[in-house]
């Protein structure tokens, strides 16, 4: 793997991990397009640690309450409030894709990255974007989450195991079907995807330098990746919160849209190959 291919599918995925487009789509895309050839569902999910700790970094004093108050509650009953409670959805919510992602590691490392599901995801998905936006009444607040909230964006959130779904999309998605603020759906779609990233990303580092899981990379090319995803992730969630604050997610259906009939017609003439 080239540096000029490290840099860029960083850039790439620091800007779409946390926007409903589909980061693992998108690094899909661009790697058939301008390389010809995968660069490897284990590359991404390393690469993903740097978007992972921008969201630890960029909501450290929400997480610091929801640890320390998630272990004060084993120690005092009476302080269980909802911290205790924010904790155990993050986990409960993140079983889920645990267990599909450990049991379908090969069907998501091979089958699911065939540039038509991509395509086909994008603009399907858009449809629920769509739909949710119109149908979600967007009237809880963060306070009114509950572990069935959790257990229903855990469960979208296996969606995203497939390229071109977007896990952003799929929790939030499901978060405005369940009547959640905008902009609730989105914090909490961000520590929903902390556990699940992080494991993921850890247990794919072997296989990022395996060339027969992708194109293998060096360990130097996977730290500079990772801290340039890290850096232009951490913008993308301050400028997503402040989006999606006063703004639709309609806007990311009517450019996913597009990109799906585009690779689609790539596709159709040969310019690109699903493998």
């Amino acid at each position: 793997m080239s540096w000029v291919q490290v840099l860029v599918l960083s850039i790439v995925q620091g800007l779409t991990e946390f926007l409903p487009v589909s980061s693992s789509g998108h690094l899909r895309i661009v790697s058939e397009l301008f390389w010809g050839q995968d660069a490897g569902a284990s590359f991404t999910a390393v690469i993903q640690l740097g978007t992972e700790l921008a969201v630890v970094v960029f909501f450290a004093k929400m997480i610091w309450q929801i640890l320390t108050g998630w272990f004060k509650g084993w120690v005092d009953k009476e302080s269980r409030g909802q911290d205790w409670k924010m904790g155990w959805f993050v986990i409960v919510g993140s079983i889920p894709i645990g267990v599909l992602g450990l049991a379908g590691k090969d069907l998501i490392r091979d089958a699911l990255r065939n540039l038509w599901i991509t395509a086909g995801m994008l603009i399907l998905f858009s449809l629920v974007f769509i739909v949710a936006e119109r149908v979600g009444k967007k009237n809880r607040g963060f306070d009114e989450l509950t572990m069935k909230d959790a257990i229903i964006m855990g469960l979208c959130q296996c969606l995203a195991l497939i390229p071109g779904v977007s896990r952003s999309g799929g929790t939030i998605s499901g978060g405005l079907f369940l009547g959640l603020d905008r902009e609730v759906a989105t914090r909490f779609s961000f520590l929903l995807a902390i556990p699940a990233v992080l494991a993921s990303g850890l247990f794919s580092l072997p296989d990022a330098f395996d060339p027969a899981a992708g194109q293998a990379a060096s360990g130097m090319q996977l730290l500079v990746g990772t801290a340039v995803a890290f850096v232009v992730g951490y913008a993308s969630i301050a400028w997503l919160l402040k989006f999606v604050s006063n703004h639709s997610f309609e806007w990311f259906a009517a450019y996913r849209i597009p990109v799906g009939i585009f690779v689609m017609i790539l596709l159709a003439v040969g310019v690109l190959q699903p493998f």
